[in-house]
């Protein structure tokens, strides 16, 4: 029995530590990389009688425990990423880890999410190598052949200027002279409409008197804005336009450049301008040519130009993004209690005598619900019986839970671009450089030359080999 016993152990050493099991344990799951070992493997060791694996010996031990019990766990002090590759190479699935390691082991998918929308969002401020500028604005053949023209070194140093504002000392002016242009564009957007800095227009107009002669009044119709705000405007918006023209010559990819939101705001509302323009020339005598005046509020929009000068800006946006879900069950919510409330209140109200009812319709009890669920409570509308102060009641705990159940979702998605973008802000950039792992020679065979017990054959030479191996590879 113990010859047998002993025959049908096998020994594995990985990583320096050794297991042992029976071969039928390693058969219970077949077409794996433990159910198919021989001793004809490169890896078997005939002296010691073992198998070596060059792996982590912590993923082993729940790998090889995964053929005894039939249940795969994930040990908590191992990375997400390299349970999956050890996984990989012994064969296994990921996905036959047990519900209660589930929750734990992808976690690390999310961090990789996370980890490349950071990767898109392009919060890094270290400065790009020659070799990847060439990558990304396409010219990469001529960099390496040397023949690199004028244009070609020009471009990527114009484009790190205007849209790298942390790239360089001049991008950081041109980021502050950009940054000045947007907020005095914004300021004297909103104080021109000040009624201390409009000027009245006047005009002459002709009425009849009592004595049926005709006479002139100066009629105050209208205000304009002072002329000081279109100069200001006339400048601002010439750089824009110059910035606009600068950044589209200079970049990478006209496509994406094209299709960016930021850039659709900016130049929209550049266009606007000379919209504007152009309207107050030829269709200021039209009637309601002042409607026009309103579409010039997409000016304001400029402000989301700040994204590419401040990363937290675009962490905020980044975070609306991933809480789309949450925010439209939030909007869902709140659109089904503002109807249910409202009908509620409307039929409350009438139940009573009341005089002074201010819900006359249900359309009017869906802007007091909506001002009531979201805690504004202007009190222009209130409930004046006992079922319908009730009913408002019902109302307003009802938006406080509908509004404070998806807050901690937004929150900790925040929190969570947040705290990997200062913790990639403190990485090293630039990691040590790891040579790929020179495999051992295989054993030639009886035919090749070196038969059994010459020299160059045999465990003991391939051993020997692989020391000389390792002892010229820093040479090398």
């Amino acid at each position: 029995m113990n010859l047998m016993d002993s025959e049908n152990r096998v020994v594995l050493n990985v990583g320096g530590i050794r297991h042992e099991t029976y071969k039928a344990t390693l058969k219970k799951i077949p077409a794996t990389r433990l159910s198919r070992l021989t001793e004809a493997l490169a890896n078997y060791d005939p002296i010691l009688n073992e198998y070596f694996f060059d792996r982590h010996p912590g993923v082993f031990a729940q790998v090889l425990n995964y053929y005894r019990t039939g249940k795969l766990h994930y040990p908590t002090d191992v990375c997400g990423p390299l349970f999956e590759e050890e996984l990989e190479f012994w064969g296994l699935d990921s996905n036959q880890v047990e519900p209660c390691c589930w929750m734990t082991y992808t976690q690390h998918r999310d961090t990789q999410e996370t980890l490349a929308v950071l990767e898109r969002l392009d919060l890094d401020t270290e400065k790009p190598t020659e070799e990847e500028l060439a990558r990304k604005f396409g010219y990469e053949d001529d960099y390496l052949k040397g023949t690199v023209s004028w244009w070609q070194h020009t471009k990527p140093q114009m484009w790190s200027l205007f849209d790298e504002p942390y790239s360089s000392n001049a991008a950081k002016i041109i980021g502050v002279i950009s940054v000045f242009f947007i907020c005095v564009s914004i300021l004297s957007f909103c104080l021109k409409t000040h009624p201390d800095m409009r000027v009245p227009y006047i005009r002459n107009i002709s009425v009849k008197t009592a004595s049926q002669n005709t006479s002139w009044v100066l009629d105050k119709t209208q205000t304009n804005a002072h002329v000081a705000f279109f100069y200001i405007e006339c400048v601002c918006n010439a750089w824009f336009t110059f910035e606009i023209l600068v950044r589209f010559i200079s970049s990478p990819n006209k496509c994406e450049f094209v299709t960016s939101s930021v850039n659709i705001i900016d130049y929209i509302a550049t266009l606007s301008f000379y919209v504007d323009l152009v309207l107050q020339r030829f269709a200021s005598h039209l009637e309601n040519a002042d409607i026009l005046e309103f579409f010039s509020i997409i000016r304001i929009m400029r402000l989301f130009k700040l994204t590419r000068h401040s990363s937290g800006l675009k962490i905020l946006i980044q975070t609306f993004r991933a809480s789309a879900k949450e925010l439209t069950l939030l909007v869902f919510f709140l659109v089904l209690g503002i109807v249910i409330f409202a009908s509620l209140v409307y039929y409350a109200e009438r139940i009573q005598a009341n005089p002074h009812n201010d819900f006359n319709s249900i359309p009017l009890g869906l802007w007091w619900a909506l001002v009531t669920m979201t805690t504004v409570g202007y009190g222009d509308m209130a409930p004046k019986t006992y079922i319908g102060m009730f009913v408002g009641a019902l109302c307003a705990l009802a938006g406080v839970l509908t509004i404070a159940l998806p807050v901690p979702v937004i929150v900790s998605n925040f929190a969570m671009y947040y705290s990997h973008t200062q913790a990639r802000a403190k990485l090293p950039k630039k990691r040590r450089r790891v040579l790929p792992v020179e495999q051992p020679r295989q054993p030639r065979s009886a035919g090749q030359g070196g038969g059994i017990g010459m020299p160059g054959s045999g465990p003991m030479a391939r051993r020997m080999n692989q020391v000389k191996t390792k002892d010229l590879g820093p040479k090398i």
